[in-house]
């Protein structure tokens, strides 16, 4: 797999700080792994498995640092979830890894086939949906290259029409097709179901997951909500002062249940991560959401 690197940018120390070096439990989590430390020794550099690699990252605006030597490896196939408190980085990393900001110091190698779909589906409202897929493309691909990608997401039959007269559910689904007919080795979803309402952001979890199970590509997921990424996610991270601060693997059965104990366990792990209050008892009784369809909202169309 060829591989991009983001060359690091030499400059001044931002944080020649106490701050790093005042709490032990905070150094320990944001050390580098033990893997990665290997790999450094033998020269080897980033294992075939390893899609991602990120080492030592900091990213700094006006001297402050939003990314702070932040470590990160993501394997081949696997869907690793990125939470965080709003402001912590998780979009300045995604941004990163998909190669629209550069201005780091640090290491970051990714594969050179790598899509990003986000929130806003970003169509251009004057060409038609199927050119929009192919948008950026090299060469002069074949309408049928859209309409494969399309029909993977089940919108081959509104590959004719004006981005104006989709709605918001389909409008992703075109968002995530112009992805895939890149077949990347690595899709970056930066909170791609925020802006759906709760039935349509349900279906197109499972979209996601679906056409990740079938591509076989790694995927990093940034979102707010902790129980979608528990539901699609075979790794959760927390992202905190501008590093990884907490993982959490999830060893569930697919496709997941909320109502499992052990399901309704991790959320609340993750949410107290995220300095959210909960309820004692992780298994009580929890209401149906967005991530989680009712039996109603499966048998919709």
């Amino acid at each position: 797999m060829a591989t991009d690197v983001h060359r690091p940018v030499t400059g001044p120390s931002h944080r020649a700080d106490a701050s790093h070096r005042a709490d032990t439990s905070y150094r320990a989590a944001t050390s580098r792994p033990a893997d990665i430390a290997a790999r450094d020794t033998d020269g080897t550099g980033p294992t075939p498995a390893t899609v991602v690699r990120v080492d030592g990252l900091t990213r700094a605006f006006d001297d402050r640092a939003v990314i702070d030597r932040l470590h990160l490896d993501v394997r081949a196939g696997e869907f690793v979830a990125l939470l965080g408190r709003s402001g912590c980085g998780k979009s300045t990393l995604l941004r990163i890894l998909a190669g629209l900001d550069r201005d780091i110091e640090g290491t970051v190698l990714v594969p050179r086939r790598k899509a990003v779909a986000f929130q806003a589906p970003r169509l251009m409202p004057w060409k038609r949906v199927w050119r929009n897929v192919l948008l950026g493309l090299p060469g002069k691909p074949e309408r049928a290259v859209a309409e494969r990608a399309l029909e993977e997401v089940g919108l081959g039959h509104r590959s004719h029409a004006w981005p104006k007269t989709l709605s918001g559910g389909e409008a992703q689904r075109a968002s995530l097709a112009r992805a895939l007919v890149r077949e990347p080795d690595l899709l970056l979803l930066d909170e791609p179901f925020g802006a759906l309402d709760a039935l349509t952001r349900v279906k197109a979890q499972r979209l996601v997951g679906e056409l990740w199970q079938r591509r076989g590509c790694a995927v990093l997921l940034v979102t707010h909500d902790v129980e979608e990424a528990v539901l699609l996610a075979d790794r959760v991270l927390v992202m905190d002062e501008g590093v990884i601060a907490h993982e959490q693997r999830i060893d569930l059965p697919r496709p997941r249940d909320i109502a499992d104990p052990r399901f309704a366990a991790l959320r609340t792990g993750l949410l107290e991560r995220l300095g959210v209050e909960t309820p004692s008892t992780a298994d009580a009784p929890t209401a149906p959401s967005a991530a989680t369809p009712t039996p109603a909202a499966a048998t919709a169309s």
